[in-house]
């Protein structure tokens, strides 16, 4: 894990927790008694439960145009135009996902959004890969949770089964290895592979191409 992951304490399932509670005001809420308090406060983290249970189910539906749409417009996640996202892919707080324009989501892709996740334009996400941004500390006495940002550039290619832990980088044009695993940030144009993913090329730097790949019932 590289050095800019943060603690719990700061993670943005939290943030929208208060954002939440900041609808009610606080006189009120002090006012509140304890059980209701309790119940309203169970009923906000099993309605999170919920959205990524949505999120999930919703990949299970074999029309990408229905999908995309509840993506957007029920889930609040950005994609952009002409972007493909295949069935079976899997979403945590998909509000903090945003994806670029012509970027293609291969099956069974996760994507964490609980930190925040930022994918550019013309990216390729081979099947089976998963990306977080949240995860724990092995050497907490508590087991916390710790988390920062991912950011990917443009034109980037993560080869399948691929895993990018919280806090990475990946700079434009680098392609990521089938089966890496990648705990700190690639350099543009870098070619990584392994465990953990180490440089072992340089991509070309011309790329020009659009992606626009989809599938009716894909």
């Amino acid at each position: 894990m590289n050095n800019k992951q943060v603690g719990a304490s700061s993670t943005k399932v939290v943030d929208d927790y208060y954002d939440v509670a900041a609808y009610v005001p606080s006189r009120l809420r002090r006012r509140l008694p304890f059980w209701l308090r309790r119940c309203l406060n169970q009923s906000y983290w099993l309605w999170c439960d919920f959205r990524d249970f949505l999120a999930e189910a919703t990949g299970w539906l074999p029309f990408h145009t229905f999908r995309l749409f509840l993506y957007r417009y029920v889930l609040r996640m950005h994609v952009g135009a002409h972007t493909s996202i295949h069935r079976c892919c899997r979403f945590y707080r998909p509000s903090g996902v945003q994806i670029g324009y012509h970027t293609v989501i291969n099956r069974n892709v996760l994507l964490d959004g609980r930190m925040g996740l930022q994918i550019g334009n013309n990216v390729s996400i081979s099947e089976g890969t998963a990306i977080f941004t949240l995860d724990h500390d092995p050497n907490s006495p508590t087991f916390e949770e710790r988390g920062a940002s991912v950011h990917i550039g443009d034109r980037i290619f993560v080869g399948a089964r691929a895993i990018i832990l919280p806090g990475v980088t990946i700079g434009e044009g680098a392609v990521i290895g089938a089966g890496a695993v990648v705990p700190h940030d690639v350099d543009p144009f870098t070619i990584v592979a392994g465990v953990p993913a180490k440089p072992i090329g340089q991509r070309r730097q011309d790329l020009v191409y659009t992606l626009n790949h989809r599938k009716l019932l894909g």
